[in-house]
């Protein structure tokens, strides 16, 4: 038994058709300057949003982030101890984030968005409820158990109380185009249905910029770390693949009803690694250039980059790939071919399930 991490590390190709995914503070959308040309962004944030999202969709249970954590304590204590009223449980609130030292404003809302979970909240109350002298240690304990699967992917930063930290067991790039991209605009017009006969012309007038791009998309995480988070090795890998399933199929819904963009993956590649994560965008860093698609061409850049990279990291546990693949990987002999995404996500789950017995990822 050792105490090596295990890494999983997705590789997306996507491409999206006139779209405005992820707007920055002007509407256009969000660009980089990456190889010397400008590329179409997307944002971390803006894909882990759509992720949680999903997970809510799967039925898995979320993680609130806001504002009004207090409200949630009220609302939980008066269902956890029916002898208190309304008052009462907001005192013993005052009293528990003033325990766990987390300010509060006058409106009784934290200074910063806070993550928290629901099995969390729950049991937040029911230790208030149970002990009249809040210890400050054991609250922080219970604060930070129970995580759902969102938070323990993506962590929590509390200013006002780092023991409240929880480290994030995932980390997500930010999406770039794996070529040059010209911003365009859409000038758009409307007319008023209830206009007189004798009036004419536009109600209003206005213009949106969108963009059209070939993505490559990166996350990792660390499967040791999220056992440490979630305190499970089955609900860990039963998390770690539905984030996959997640990363996969979510998108962010910018100006989704304008263009109607959504699109599934070209192509996907997962690895399993047990020295460290790699993200593969060195692949693009000259950007590809054609004037029949981009698509094919990434693919095979993403494929050679691939086989660049064994020469610094240690051959990975598994790696499998999922669509359009042409590539010759007779010398990878890692390297499987999935049907579809249930047999990828199956292929990945009997990976993950196989390196965590092997080691002693507990500690």
């Amino acid at each position: 038994m050792t105490n090596q991490n295990i890494y999983l590390d997705l590789n997306v190709l996507q491409t999206v058709p006139a779209s405005n995914l992820n707007r920055d503070d002007t509407g256009a959308p969000k660009t980089a300057l990456y190889g010397g040309v400008t590329r179409s962004r997307v944002s971390s944030q803006s894909w882990k949003r759509a992720i949680r999202t999903g997970f809510h969709a799967d039925a898995v249970p979320t993680a609130s982030l806001t504002k009004d954590t207090f409200k949630l304590l009220v609302d939980k204590l008066l269902e956890v101890d029916s002898s208190l009223d309304a008052e009462a449980a907001a005192q013993k609130a005052t009293d528990v984030f003033a325990a766990a030292k987390v300010k509060l404003d006058k409106d009784n809302k934290t200074k910063a968005l806070m993550f928290v979970s629901p099995g969390q909240i729950e049991k937040i109350a029911q230790f208030a409820t149970d002990n009249d002298s809040l210890d400050s240690k054991e609250l922080q304990k219970v604060f930070k158990n129970d995580q759902s699967l969102d938070l323990a992917l993506f962590g929590r930063m509390v200013a006002d109380n780092p023991e409240l930290n929880v480290d994030a067991s995932a980390q997500v790039a930010h999406a770039l185009s794996t070529h040059e991209i010209v911003p365009e605009f859409d000038y758009f017009t409307a007319v008023d249905d209830e206009q007189g006969e004798d009036q004419s012309g536009s109600a209003m007038i206005g213009t949106i910029e969108f963009n059209s791009s070939t993505l490559y998309r990166y996350a990792n995480i660390n499967i040791s770390e999220l056992v440490h988070n979630l305190g499970d090795t089955d609900l860990t890998i039963d998390g770690a693949v539905e984030f996959i399933k997640q990363f996969l199929l979510s998108m962010p819904t910018g100006k989704q009803n304008t263009f109607a963009n959504r699109t599934l993956p070209n192509y996907v590649m997962i690895s399993v690694r047990q020295d460290t994560p790699v993200n593969l965008v060195s692949a693009f860093e000259t950007p590809v250039k054609s004037r029949d698609g981009y698509v094919t061409e990434s693919i095979n850049r993403l494929d050679d980059e691939y086989v660049s990279a064994q020469q610094f990291v240690d051959r990975p546990l598994l790696t499998v790939v999922l669509g359009a693949d042409n590539f010759d990987w007779t010398n990878q002999t890692e390297v499987s071919s999935a049907a579809n995404l249930n047999d990828l996500l199956a292929s990945v789950k009997d990976s993950l399930a196989k390196a965590v017995q092997d080691e002693d990822i507990n500690d």
